[in-house]
């Protein structure tokens, strides 16, 4: 008895400790990579979200300007991957982030508006070709053939639109323009329709590969911001 005790204290003992290594879920995934390799980590972000300089004004505008040049145009990524969806729990999760979104873009727009124009910065031509680029990988990733792909970015967009509607609330105060409420779907649906869409490893892996296109482009265009701001100096 006392050996079969001692086994069973071993299994246990060697069970928790695979607990510990089992694999996240492809939603827990999901969020882990939105976390670590999305806006919120990035250190342009981060700086205008805390600055207070002269510039300040003029960099948030340039900002809110060039994400309204990349997510504030309809159809967007949400709705042509809806409208290429088959019918079941995606479509309906689609639907709910198409209504949501949209409030979203709105704001943007109207945010957009009173930013005031485009600050003056060298290398427009340049500017407008990153951004057209940008616009052309979105919407490639919306209409992908691989299963989970589109599913992949909308839901890495859904996640990392929470930093950027930082940004955005940041840009509304220092202009005097209101902040509406947010209305992106909530984590757990976010979790659910992953898992949902997800079935097998490669739906798993194209949704994977969408959603580490999506924050590629998102990290490219704060990339770009920086730049912009560093060309235009102190003028």
């Amino acid at each position: 008895m006392a050996i079969n005790r001692s086994v069973g204290h071993q299994v246990s003992r060697q069970d928790s400790s695979l607990a510990r290594f089992q694999p996240a879920s492809v939603a827990e995934s999901q969020l882990a990579r939105v976390a670590s390799d999305g806006c919120a980590r990035h250190s342009w972000l981060n700086s205008l979200l805390e600055s207070s300089g002269r510039h300040s004004g003029r960099d948030l505008a340039d900002a809110v300007h060039l994400l309204c040049s990349l997510h504030g145009r309809y159809p967007g990524l949400i709705e042509i991957a809806l409208q290429r969806c088959p019918t079941g729990p995606a479509q309906e999760w689609l639907s709910r982030a198409s209504e949501g979104f949209e409030r979203e873009r709105l704001y943007l727009v109207r945010l957009t508006s009173a930013a005031g124009p485009l600050p003056s910065t060298p290398g427009a031509a340049e500017t407008e070709a990153s951004l057209v680029a940008a616009r052309h990988a979105l919407e490639t990733l919306a209409m992908s053939e691989r299963n989970g792909c589109a599913l992949g970015a909308v839901t890495a967009l859904v996640g990392d639109w929470w930093p950027i509607r930082r940004l955005l609330d940041r840009a509304a105060v220092r202009v005097g323009t209101e902040l509406p409420a947010p209305s992106l779907l909530d984590e757990q649906s976010l979790m659910a329709v992953i898992e949902a869409g997800a079935a097998n490893m490669s739906s798993a892996r194209a949704l994977a590969f969408g959603s580490e296109q999506l924050l590629l482009q998102h990290r490219a265009l704060l990339d770009l911001l920086e730049a912009r701001a560093e060309a235009r100096g102190d003028f």
